[in-house]
C-alpha cells in the first residue's frame, strides 16, 4: 500500500494504492461488498496519519462513524489494482463528512463510492458530543483547500 496526495481535479487530494487481496474476496474472487469498508477505513486512517491526525481521534474527540452509505458500481476481483481516494466534504460543529471513491485504474472506471458522517465524541464509555478541536480544523482546511466549505 502506498498513500499519497491525488493531483486529479477531481476534487479528492488524497489516496491510497492497494490491491485487491484474498482475504477481501468470496469464493469466487470477487471482492466481498462487506470488504468496501475495510478498504475505506484503510485509506481514511492513511489520510490521517498523512494530515498527523491521531488515527482514533485526538484526546476528548474521538471518532465514532455515525452514518456510512454505499454506491456499488462495478466489481473488483483479485489481485486488481485499487486507488481508493478520500476527502472531507464538510465540517461541522462536532462531526465532519468525509467521501470516498474506489477506482480501477486499468479500466479508468470508478467501482464505489461512498459517504461517512463522523463525529467526535468525549470517549468510548458514555460518549458525548465534542466540538471538533481548531487544530483539527486548521489540518483539514490547509490540506483540503478553500474550496472545502463549498462542497
Amino acid at each position: 500500500m502506498t498513500s499519497h496526495p491525488s493531483t486529479g481535479d477531481d476534487g479528492f487530494r488524497f489516496a491510497l494504492d492497494t490491491r485487491v487481496e484474498i482475504a477481501d474476496t468470496d469464493l469466487g474472487g470477487v471482492v466481498y461488498y462487506g470488504s468496501y469498508a475495510r478498504l475505506s477505513d484503510r485509506a481514511v486512517c492513511a489520510y490521517r496519519r498523512h494530515l498527523g491526525i491521531p488515527e482514533l481521534g485526538p484526546t476528548g474527540h474521538l471518532f465514532v462513524v455515525r452514518t456510512m452509505s454505499w454506491e456499488y458500481l462495478r466489481s473488483a476481483r483479485f489481485p486488481d489494482l485499487l486507488i481508493v481516494r478520500v476527502r472531507v466534504a464538510r465540517l461541522g460543529r462536532s462531526s465532519h463528512t468525509m467521501q470516498v471513491r474506489i477506482d480501477h485504474p486499468e479500466s479508468g472506471s470508478a467501482i464505489a463510492t461512498a459517504e461517512l458522517t463522523i463525529v467526535g465524541v468525549s470517549g468510548y464509555e458514555q460518549p458525548r458530543p465534542t466540538r471538533v478541536p481548531a487544530d483539527l480544523v486548521e489540518r483539514i482546511e490547509g490540506f483540503e483547500g478553500p474550496e472545502l466549505g463549498s462542497r
